[in-house]
C-alpha cells in the first residue's frame, strides 16, 4: 500500500473466527515491538501494517509477518466486554417503526433481538470512532436509506443492510436509526479517544428515555 504500509489480505468472507485471526495477529506484531512499525489497522478480511521504511525494509516487515502469523492464536485474543445502553424511544429511534414493519416484526421483538446477542467490533471507519459491529441477525437486515440524512445526531445506532453501528459524532449517514445512546464514543482530548476499540464485544442495554437524558446531559 504505497512505499510505506503493507497489507495482509485473507479470505474474502466476514466470519467471527477469521476476524479473531487477523486481531490475534494483530497482538502478535504489537508484540514484537519492532522498530519501524507505526500502526497497525485491522478490518474485516484485512490487516494493514504502516512503517517506515529507512527503519525498516519491505523484505524484514514481510519476515516478521509470516513468523507472526505462523505463531499467531485466536485463542490468545482476550475481548473486552462493554455494555452500551441505549434508549430504543420513537423520539431517540426514528426509524425503529419502519425497520419493525419491514422486517415484519414487532417493535419490542426489534429490540429484543437486537439487545439480546453480543457484537464483535470487527474495525474502525467511516468516522472516528465509527465501530462496524457484527454479526447482526439476519431477522433485522434491512437495507440503507435510499437518500441519506444530513444530520444524524452523535450516538444513533443505526442498521444498515447486515451490520449495525453507533454514528460517534453528529453527521450525515443513510442508515436506519432505532436508538440512541448517552455514551460519547469519541473523545479527542484522551488519550484513547476511541471508547470502542477493535476487537471489544459490545452489548447493547435498552434504557428508557428519561434515563438517557439524565446520563445524556453533556449533548
Amino acid at each position: 500500500l504505497g512505499d510505506c504500509a503493507l497489507v495482509i489480505h485473507f479470505a474474502k468472507i466476514i466470519h467471527p473466527k477469521l476476524n479473531q485471526h487477523i486481531h490475534a495477529l494483530a497482538k502478535q506484531i504489537r508484540i514484537a515491538q519492532a522498530q519501524g512499525i507505526t500502526d497497525i489497522v485491522p478490518s474485516y478480511q484485512t490487516l494493514a501494517v504502516f512503517y517506515q521504511p529507512e527503519q525498516l525494509s519491505f523484505q524484514s516487515l514481510v519476515a516478521l509477518i509470516e513468523s507472526c502469523n505462523t505463531n499467531s492464536n485466536s485463542e490468545i485474543f482476550e475481548s473486552r466486554q462493554i455494555e452500551i445502553p441505549v434508549c430504543y424511544e420513537q423520539e431517540c429511534a426514528p426509524d425503529i417503526s419502519l425497520l419493525a414493519e419491514h422486517c415484519q416484526l414487532s417493535v419490542a421483538q426489534v429490540i429484543e433481538l437486537h439487545s439480546q446477542v453480543g457484537y464483535a467490533v470487527y474495525f474502525l471507519g467511516f468516522k472516528p470512532g465509527f465501530a462496524y459491529l457484527g454479526d447482526l441477525d439476519s431477522k433485522l437486515h434491512m437495507p440503507r436509506k435510499a437518500t441519506p440524512r444530513l444530520n444524524v445526531p452523535a450516538g444513533s445506532v443505526g442498521i444498515g443492510g447486515a451490520q449495525t453501528g453507533i454514528y460517534p459524532q453528529t453527521s450525515p449517514g443513510g442508515w436506519q436509526v432505532i436508538g440512541c445512546t448517552p455514551l460519547r464514543l469519541f473523545e479527542p482530548t484522551k488519550a484513547t479517544p476511541c471508547l470502542l476499540q477493535p476487537g471489544d464485544t459490545v452489548r447493547f442495554m435498552p434504557i428508557s428515555l428519561q434515563e438517557f437524558k439524565r446520563l445524556g446531559d453533556w449533548q
